[in-house]
């Protein structure tokens, strides 16, 4: 069975820039980017264009900033490998990592599998209608668009993740309003107030979204009230699901500690895991800042943190 020093799992910001840090320190890491888990490149292979990347002024799509990305991974010696890893075993040393077709031995391994957004089942806003086309699960992401600015946007939660969306997205839109089923916000106190106070923020109590209509972008949705069932079409030009995301751990089994919704915990100012020798970054481990970004920073953080290690064990490296 093949040994590696660096295994990485997931590609995304997070798994390709540890992988050009793990292999320009010549540690020649292999990368499971996989497969039907979920495209090779993560979140950002759903989005249309990253305006706030530096060092691309006048923007670029998610595909061609993480192909760009695994290119400069490549070039620099990464193995990339597109299958899924089923399991893994964090009980032997070194770890055993068990994907699809391949099975390796890692001196240390470097989790970067990410958060799905959480999306509710609603007639139009699938990936081949109107996701990226004006139905987003990231504001912060998105929210600049210029289909957006200036329009009734609509924001479905009723949790401090709603309503810091809906906040947000008031700097762009002409008016926001906050879907929500029940007749009480579940956000704090403090949330909620800012929400009730906002003058550009609208809450539409006891209401879902039923359906969500247009012609290239999103050009209407359809509420329901929950209580009366009566349904009501209105104007919009985007809808923001803020219902959560949910951190791709899966395949762990519960070896790793996690907070109270399964992300990965690591050590304050490093990428390390209660396991040693076993490091976690990006959104698989950030339920706060969620960013390509900040991804690809605690990836680097990740190669730097695996090469400390090797060295300390006076693995050669």
């Amino acid at each position: 069975m093949e040994k590696r020093k660096v295994v990485i799992i997931g590609s995304g910001p997070a798994g390709y820039t540890a992988a050009i840090y793990a292999s320009r320190a010549e540690l020649s890491p292999l990368l499971f980017e996989g497969f039907f888990s979920g495209p090779a490149g993560g979140q950002l292979m759903t989005t249309t264009e990253v305006e706030n990347f530096p060092g691309f002024p006048e923007g670029i799509s998610g595909p061609d900033l993480m192909d760009a990305c695994k290119k400069q991974a490549l070039r620099f010696g990464t193995e990339i490998l597109t299958e899924d890893v089923k399991e893994v075993d964090l009980t032997t040393r070194p770890f055993l990592v068990k994907g699809s077709k391949t099975v390796v031995q890692a001196e240390a391994l470097i989790i970067a599998t990410g958060a799905t957004a959480k999306r509710l089942d609603i007639p139009g806003t699938g990936d081949h209608e109107f996701w990226q086309k004006g139905v987003t699960a990231c504001a912060v992401c998105d929210g600049a668009m210029p289909i957006f600015r200036q329009k009734e946007l609509y924001v479905i939660g009723g949790g401090d993740t709603a309503v810091e969306e809906a906040i947000f997205l008031t700097k762009y839109g002409k008016r926001v309003y906050i879907v929500h089923r029940r007749d009480k916000l579940r956000a704090s106190k403090i949330m909620a107030k800012h929400a009730l106070e906002h003058p550009k923020i609208e809450i539409i109590w006891n209401h879902v979204v039923k359906k969500v209509e247009g012609g290239n972008v999103v050009e209407s949705v359809t509420l329901q009230n929950v209580n009366t069932k009566e349904e009501t079409k209105r104007e919009a030009a985007g809808l923001f699901f803020a219902i959560g995301h949910q951190p791709n751990t899966t395949f762990l089994k519960g070896q790793l500690e996690t907070d109270s919704h399964g992300y990965l915990l690591v050590k304050p100012s490093t990428t390390l895991t209660n396991v040693e020798g076993v490091f976690a970054a990006g959104d698989v481990q950030d339920k706060v800042y969620r960013q390509a970004i900040s991804a690809a920073g605690s990836g680097c953080m990740a190669a730097l943190d695996a090469e400390r290690f090797l060295v300390a064990k006076g693995i050669n490296v």
